[in-house]
């Protein structure tokens, strides 16, 4: 569904520049509760998974990227191509006096669909599958728990197949990626809508989509 508004994301790289994807961020966390912390998911299209974490009290920022993959330097049109390996994520940074790891790890389920394999919502394929991406032994018990919690709750019953992998390199991407939900409001309504993705989100989760777990 994205490849629909190629030619405008063409016209508006016309009129910006081009600009290519950043400096690989280092998959480290900060020591220390008083330092942010930084935490990768994959859940589809990067445009929609960073609004649900930057409405988050505690969350300093997210970046729109590309990570998991094997080639140095991904752009949006290797990625989308299939070239590189590398999945659409978000790099969430965030103080972990103010959010947890387990309420980050809530608001991801709540807008991904865990039961599909082969992409998101309308975006299908390797590049848009679901993914938590741990960066040390914490996050990940931290994931593998929620993700059997999960299961355990017999919510659906499909198998959850959301995977959850160790964090490499992450790339940023393009500048005209980022905020895509503020800086391009129109074009990503339009997309958000067409791509069917709240309807889903709304027939799996209902009203537990907004809920988010209470900081231990």
């Amino acid at each position: 569904m994205k490849d629909v508004l190629r030619f405008t994301l063409a016209m508006v790289m016309a009129l910006v520049g081009s600009v290519h994807a950043g400096t690989p961020t280092e998959p480290a966390v900060s020591v220390g509760p008083e330092r942010p912390e930084t935490a990768i998911f994959a859940g589809g299209c990067f445009w929609c998974m960073e609004p649900p974490f930057d409405a988050l009290p505690g969350v300093h920022s997210t970046t729109s990227g590309y990570t998991g993959g094997t080639v140095p330097n991904p752009t949006y049109e290797t990625v989308s191509e299939g070239k590189t390996g590398h999945v659409e994520a978000v790099q969430v940074v965030y103080d972990p006096t103010r959010v947890s790891y387990a309420q980050l790890l809530d608001v991801f389920w709540r807008n991904v669909d865990p039961l599909s394999a082969d992409g998101q919502f309308c975006d299908r394929g390797p590049t848009y599958r679901s993914v938590i991406f741990y960066l040390n032994d914490e996050q990940r018990r931290g994931a593998e728990e929620s993700k059997r919690a999960l299961e355990a709750s017999r919510r659906f019953p499909q198998p959850i197949v959301t995977q959850i992998s160790a964090a490499t390199a992450f790339y940023p991407a393009e500048a005209y990626h980022q905020d895509y939900a503020r800086t391009h409001r129109f074009q990503y309504t339009f997309y958000r809508a067409s791509c069917g993705r709240d309807a889903r989100l709304r027939a799996l989760w209902g009203d537990a989509r907004d809920s988010v777990r209470s900081k231990p």
